[in-house]
């Protein structure tokens, strides 16, 4: 049974530094931008199997008009069982988080799990600006 829990110390926040170090979206990070990006979030999310954690993701919202999820990771150990599905529902059912006008993400490789949960690609992407001030 997977168990969600929130909040910074229920985080086991070396194993979540390796998962995102080793991920395409935050390759290489510091363990001390993780541990920043988590406190400076909305809400953490964890997913835990027989107590240990087997998942993780963040929202970063105002709490009123916006929500948006990232660092979306599952451990490849229990990959296909729902776990990121579970967390996407916990965040977008949150009570905190009810009457948004809408939720973002981004992803290069999971849209069919995102679609599920209501989202589709930007119909609009001509509104949309981003600036990049680190890249190389």
């Amino acid at each position: 049974m997977i168990e969600i829990r929130t909040g910074l110390p229920a985080m086991d926040f070396l194993k979540v530094h390796g998962w995102l170090a080793s991920s395409y979206w935050a390759k290489d990070v510091s363990s001390e931008k993780v541990e920043r990006a988590a406190a400076g979030s909305a809400l953490v999310i964890g997913a835990f199997y027989e107590g240990e954690q087997v998942g993780y993701m963040r929202v970063i919202s105002d709490g009123v008009t916006f929500g948006w999820l990232t660092d979306v990771y599952v451990d490849e150990s229990v990959r296909g069982k729902g776990i990121a599905s579970l967390m996407v529902e916990y965040a977008m059912q949150h009570p905190d988080y009810q009457g948004f006008r809408r939720w973002c993400l981004l992803t290069k490789d999971a849209q069919t799990l995102y679609q599920k949960h209501g989202f589709e690609v930007i119909p609009d992407p001509e509104f949309w600006m981003v600036h990049y001030p680190n890249q190389t």
